[in-house]
């Protein structure tokens, strides 16, 4: 019996060893399954050679200059320059798969009956003719050349400017890209194809988006400012880019809030929330910052000092199309207690909204 005991004890306390060996194992096996931090490529950062730095000729930056791919989905945000029901181009922040060669990528998804059909917003559809191959993306310096095949040229007149544009702003939000060249099966193209629009050696954002020529009578006298007003198609509001042509405009910061006071055209389907009535005081712009100063007609009209998120977002919006504006701050009357919606204080500076029109996440 006393053997018998012995022999109890010992196998128990072989179990308790097995145990505790077993679970300092799972604990082990847990730190070892953890998966390793990866350093992705920041948007808008170029990728650059291990030894030189520099980024090599031919190859385009693979982020949009927004936000960095998402680890845990492998998802990152693109925008794409599509139609809208009023044939307007209109930019559309949607979620892909993060790739390499994104800005081939952002073409594809502009291609009719392609893969961006089943997220397209209610009266949107994509610009690019059926059966459009992206044969080829490559830049030099800051021009990229686009190889499209000869379905590219399978589109009716009145959406040359369109397709033009789309293209042209789809890839121009990528960092360092800031012209573009087209070609057709290897060969650049001085004019597009069917109605004969002048390409030139390359086009950029400066020709422009969604032109609205207005009341001008002197063009030799006027510039072009490129404003966001909104549109509403059912219960979705988005913001649309137009160029408007602006007679007797000098100053890029006030020429954009006068095109956003006189709003849009009459016939357009766009209207403007900002009111005739507002005035800016006074605009001081340093290293990237542009502070405003308005009367408080650009208030909600409620007793507190708050202002509408879609005027914020169509100001910033606008203004920082301007290179130099990286941010906006906004004051009323010289009194910088003034807040959006959502109670954050305006007179801190205000960055251009990452997702524009965000679609379907």
């Amino acid at each position: 019996m006393r053997l018998r005991g012995i022999g109890f004890a010992l196998l128990l306390l072989s179990c308790i060893l097995t145990i505790s060996g077993c679970g300092f194992g799972f604990e082990k096996s847990l730190k070892e399954i953890d998966p390793p931090k990866v350093d992705y490529v920041k948007d808008g950062e170029q990728m650059e050679d291990n030894e030189t730095g520099a980024t090599k000729e031919g190859e385009v930056e693979e982020a949009t200059g927004e936000e960095a791919a998402d680890e845990a989905t492998g998802m990152t945000t693109r925008q794409l320059y599509l139609l809208d029901a009023n044939g307007m181009v209109v930019p559309q922040s949607v979620q892909l798969p993060a790739v390499e060669g994104a800005a081939k990528q952002a073409l594809e998804y502009l291609v009719v009956d392609g893969p961006v059909t089943e997220m397209l917003p209610n009266g949107f559809k994509a610009v690019l003719p059926a059966g459009t191959v992206i044969q080829g993306v490559d830049q030099v310096d800051e021009t990229v050349v686009v190889d499209f095949s000869n379905e590219f040229k399978d589109y009716a007149a009145e959406n040359e400017k369109q397709i033009l544009e789309a293209v042209t702003w789809t890839l121009t939000q990528f960092d360092g890209i800031e012209k573009v060249k087209i070609q057709i099966n290897g060969y650049d193209q001085q004019e597009m194809p069917v109605n004969g629009t002048p390409i030139g050696e390359s086009v950029s954002r400066a020709n422009g988006i969604n032109h609205e020529m207005g009341n001008v009578v002197d063009v030799s006298n006027s510039e072009d400012v490129t404003v966001y007003f909104m549109a509403q198609s059912e219960d979705y509001a988005y913001y649309v880019p137009v160029t408007k042509r602006m007679e007797g405009v000098s100053d890029d910061v006030r020429g954009v809030l006068k095109g956003l006071m006189e709003g849009p055209a009459v016939h357009s389907g766009l209207f403007s929330q900002l009111s005739k009535d507002v005035k800016l005081l006074k605009a001081e712009e340093e290293d990237g910052l542009l502070t405003l100063d308005f009367n408080e007609a650009i208030l909600t009209g409620s007793e507190e000092m708050v202002i509408q998120k879609d005027i914020i977002n169509s100001l910033v919006l606008s203004l920082t199309e301007k290179e130099s504006i990286d941010e906006v701050a906004i004051t009323v009357d010289g009194h910088p207690e003034v807040i959006d919606e959502a109670g954050n204080a305006l007179s801190e500076p205000v960055s251009r909204p990452e997702d524009v029109n965000k679609v379907g996440f």
